[in-house]
């Protein structure tokens, strides 16, 4: 392993960190060296970024959820195949499985000699091209949504006959949605991994993981805001009815879909301000 580089002067951001350094604790054992210090601010810095991408595993859960009930009440018909609407979310994982070696093999290679950059697209543009795409599959949700509406309206609301319309309207979304996954998954990853300290990267790696907990954590809040908001002793909430044809899905994915472009916009805050970590420590 290679030795950690000691670190003299500490940098200029998060300058009241450096109290840490200059002033005499009570104990000595909690005395910080400047590496420490610096280590600390890198982790403080990472975080908005990770923070960022809570909404888009959000829209994952979310769209996991409802596709579900969604492709229950469609034409779920594969040729002579009827295909449990349980096993819908297997469509990103096979989008991911499909454009995972177009990711490697053609987008970088692509990127690299557009950029002239050895890296070709940064971690943080690879986030934020996960992050637009999703904004993109919640749109694509919404209209899906729109379109099976009009379809079940002319069936009758109230109906619980299969509407003749086939489930593959759903894979659009999830189309987006595996590719969001796979930019931003990847870029998390590799800048978790990159710009992490060396003593942490195992930790900040972890943070992806974190990131979808607390995404489906705070999906089941937002929901639970949502009916407790529109809902009321005249008009029934947005997600609850009689059953699905009732609900007003179409506007949660848009609703989704705003809040994701909020997100965004709050995460090119975060990224057009930060400064990659140039240490060579570890």
């Amino acid at each position: 392993m290679k030795e950690i580089e000691p670190i003299e002067t500490p940098s200029n951001s998060l300058k009241f960190l450096d109290r840490a350094i200059t002033d005499e604790p009570s104990f000595r054992a909690l005395k910080c060296s400047v590496n420490q210090v610096e280590d600390v601010k890198i982790v403080i810095k990472i975080l908005p970024i990770f923070a960022c991408t809570i909404m888009l595993n959000c829209c994952l859960a979310q769209l996991s959820t409802y596709s579900v009930e969604q492709a229950a009440t469609m034409d779920t018909k594969l040729g002579s195949l009827k295909v449990p609407p349980a096993s819908l979310p297997i469509f990103p994982v096979l989008f991911i499985m499909l454009l995972a070696p177009l990711y490697d093999h053609f987008i970088i290679p692509f990127a690299r000699k557009v950029t002239k950059s050895e890296m070709g697209i940064s971690h943080l543009q690879r986030i934020g091209i996960g992050l637009i795409m999703s904004i993109v599959a919640m749109a694509i949700a919404a209209l899906v949504e729109i379109k099976r509406k009009n379809v079940a309206n002319d069936s009758g609301l109230d109906s619980t006959k299969q509407l003749p319309l086939t489930f593959f309207w759903i894979a659009f979304q999830y189309l987006f949605l595996g590719s969001a996954d796979l930019f931003t998954l990847a870029g998390l990853l590799e800048f978790f991994f990159t710009e992490a300290p060396s003593t942490m990267r195992s930790l900040a790696t972890s943070l992806s993981w974190a990131s979808l907990a607390m995404g489906y954590y705070l999906s089941t809040v937002i929901v639970s805001i949502v009916n407790s908001v529109t809902g009321d002793s005249h008009n029934n909430a947005w997600l609850s009815g009689e059953n699905l044809n009732h609900y007003r899905l179409d506007l949660f994915y848009w609703l989704m879909c705003g809040m994701s472009t909020v997100n965004f916009l709050h995460y090119l805050f975060w990224a057009v301000r930060y400064k990659y970590n140039r240490s060579t420590r570890g």
